[in-house]
């Protein structure tokens, strides 16, 4: 069975400025939380996916370092900054991340230990709770400055939350995410090994996942994620809202697009649900 997006790690240079950007988008955009390992991220929630925006902490001495079977998240985000704002990492849902490792090893596409974390988080109300997670790295060798992980959740009751939810743009989940690279066709292989979806004939721009989409398209080296795409009920009222807030877009199909060097270097497209 294919899986599902997660989330997509957005790396911003001012986490507070991009927020407040997603926010003037229509997005509600949690408080800020930090790492152990030198990050610090404010999340937006949907109904089965969610936004990471994510920036390197006051603290750079607290990432630690790549290393054998270890895959460092910290590292790889501050490298990634260190080049440009903007998707660095796609993230699918995982039931067993444990087993998903020795998946990824056996296909030859990761040799890393499963990585576990857990931090405190608060509810809606005030209440304190408990989240936790385990990650299962990949890599393609033809996109470096891509990552790949998937995520099992291990108390989603106390993460998943409807009121975090609630959009004004009435977003209500990612719907796909963009590859682009000079030769697209060369990434489907990983990919689908990477999301658990068998070869299908005549769907060689994109690779399909449940409730969503990978979209690959042609563009400069290296490979990199440009952009995603979100579901909303109501094109002309998040144009309305955009109009309102000075943001500039284009109607490209039935779709409303804001451009990268517009969005924290990250094209973003609405497209109705």
């Amino acid at each position: 069975m294919a899986r599902r997006i997660d989330h997509l790690v957005v790396g911003v240079r001012d986490l507070d400025a991009a927020a407040a950007f997603y926010a003037r988008l229509g997005f509600q955009v949690g408080a800020r939380n930090r790492h152990p390992w030198g990050t610090e991220n404010r999340l937006i929630q949907f109904g089965t996916s969610f936004l990471e925006l994510i920036t390197v902490g006051d603290d750079p001495a607290a990432i630690p370092a790549h290393a054998p079977r270890r895959f460092s998240f910290g590292a790889f985000v501050r490298d990634a900054l260190e080049r440009r704002e903007g998707i660095s990492m796609l993230v699918l849902d995982s039931r067993d991340a444990a087993a998903d490792a020795e998946r990824f090893g056996a296909a030859d596409i990761g040799d890393f230990e499963p990585f576990f974390f857990q931090r405190r988080g608060r509810r809606p109300d005030g209440g304190e709770i408990e989240v936790a997670f385990t990650l299962a790295f990949a890599t393609d060798p033809a996109a470096p400055q891509a990552g790949f992980f998937v995520c099992e959740q291990h108390r989603p009751e106390n993460f998943w939350n409807t009121a975090f939810q609630h959009h004004p743009n009435g977003a209500r989940d990612i719907a796909a995410v963009r590859l682009a690279a000079p030769e697209p066709a060369a990434h489907l292989g990983f990919l689908r090994t990477f999301a658990g979806v068998a070869e299908t004939p005549g769907h060689d721009t994109a690779v399909p996942l449940d409730g969503g989409r990978i979209e690959l398209v042609a563009g400069p080296a290296p490979a990199r994620f440009a952009g995603f795409a979100m579901r909303v009920p109501d094109l002309l009222y998040v144009a309305e809202r955009l109009r309102s807030e000075g943001i500039a877009f284009d109607m490209e199909g039935g779709r409303l697009l804001v451009a990268a060097d517009a969005a924290f270097g990250t094209a973003i497209r609405f497209e109705t649900a």
